[in-house]
């Protein structure tokens, strides 16, 4: 007979294992359903008909509404930077390469990366809200019983346009932090202008530039089916819709995060 202690024991070691394994099995599941929703966009995506106008929709929401935070956040990234490695090299009096230093920062990193984060959090999270309250209030069904496939018809535009807008944001970031970085290197800081811009030219490689801009296009459609598959996923109502876009951004901020090691180490090598 197994005494209540042994009961006990078995318990307290058993319960954490069961609930890994739960755990583990659930994300496992949840993968599956994600890359089947992606495999399904990507069928819908090249089947007709073709809607353009909510392509050109969803490219004004995403990219044009984006453009304002984008510029603000590119700027005042870029002169944070410049002030940042020129106290930082100036103690080993290589201040003159504060510029390309910077410009290769944005370029390889901050400009895709910080532009991710902010469309994850903004369109992401508004991809999901759109689509999730459209679920339940039972209109993707109607979509459906009207024979217009819902994932054609909502998801598509939406990945379309964040995979398509994250590159011309990121390349608008790099553009006004390297601005914003010129403005305090060279006028707030004293660094001569035909220094700062030489060394930004022998330093600065078209790809660079490349490296940042295939993030940026990776990370935008990442955001897109995170956005859109969250969406049709909300169940239980608004609360449910709130739940959704939570998720949404957290799952669309960790992936930026994480792929951006992996293309890192990837393009490195390529490039």
């Amino acid at each position: 007979m197994t005494t209540k202690s042994g009961t006990a024991l078995q318990n307290f070691f058993l319960k954490p294992i069961e609930s890994l394994g739960a755990m583990v099995l659930e994300n496992l599941e949840g993968l599956g359903a994600f890359i089947s929703f992606v495999l399904k966009a990507f069928f819908w995506f090249v089947r007709p008909p073709f809607r353009f106008r909510l392509y050109f929709e969803q490219l004004y929401f995403v990219g044009n509404k984006s453009i304002f935070i984008v510029l603000l956040s590119g700027s005042f990234t870029g002169m944070v930077m410049a002030y940042q490695t020129y106290f930082g090299f100036k103690l080993i009096s290589v201040d003159s390469l504060v510029g390309p230093v910077t410009a290769l920062t944005l370029a390889k990193e901050l400009a895709p990366v910080l532009t991710g984060l902010i469309v994850a959090g903004r369109a992401g999270a508004a991809m999901t809200a759109q689509i999730g309250s459209m679920k339940v209030t039972e209109q993707v069904d109607a979509l459906e019983v009207m024979g217009i496939n819902s994932i054609q018809y909502l998801a598509v535009p939406r990945i379309f346009a964040a995979t398509i807008s994250l590159p011309m944001l990121s390349a608008i970031f790099l553009f006004i932090g390297n601005v914003g970085s010129y403005i305090v290197g060279t006028k707030f800081l004293s660094i001569d202008e035909a220094i700062y811009l030489s060394k930004l030219g022998s330093f600065m490689f078209l790809s660079d530039i490349w490296q940042g801009l295939i993030k940026a296009t990776f990370f935008g459609f990442m955001i897109g089916c995170i956005g859109t598959y969250f969406g049709f996923n909300v169940t239980k109502g608004a609360e449910g819709v709130g739940k959704g876009t939570n998720l949404s951004v957290v799952w669309g901020m960790i992936m930026v995060l994480i792929s951006d090691y992996f293309l890192t180490s990837f393009l490195i090598h390529i490039l």
